[in-house]
């Protein structure tokens, strides 16, 4: 069963704008170690900002919570299987409201996409519950 759905839009531009005036302390206050050295390590590092900027956005939506709600941006995080594909990973409140909103004798399952056609990346977040059992 679907228990949210999130989507978001950013701006590579505003992106790569926002990492020239604010530099590591945005990084650091948004991003995690393992986010930034992913962004580090990229040919297009705004657009990697950018992409994991808008999966967090995304998944806040998908929680029902948006960002207003204790979330910190570092509770959510972008990570890649050895294939590439992305996975998210939430801690602290993020995670304590994801097991709130899981139905028991289920697990919850976040699926995220991530695509950028510059100047824009987008993410697109569904949480699952899934029995247990299966």
């Amino acid at each position: 069963m679907i228990l949210g759905i999130g989507t978001d839009l950013a701006n590579i531009d505003r992106i790569t704008g926002t990492l020239e005036r604010f530099g590591e302390r945005f990084k650091n206050r948004v991003f995690t170690e393992i986010e930034q050295a992913k962004a580090e390590r990229r040919r297009d590092v705004a657009g990697t900002y950018a992409k994991r900027w808008a999966a967090k956005e995304a998944c806040s939506k998908a929680l029902g919570t948006g960002l207003a709600m204790g979330i910190s941006w570092k509770d959510m995080a972008v990570k890649n299987l050895h294939t590439g594909q992305p996975v998210m990973e939430v801690t602290g409140w993020a995670k304590e409201r994801l097991e709130e909103m899981t139905p028991p004798g289920h697990e919850a399952i976040i699926h995220v996409t991530l695509t950028d056609d510059h100047p824009w990346a987008q993410a697109f977040v569904v949480i699952e519950a899934r029995p247990k059992d299966i």
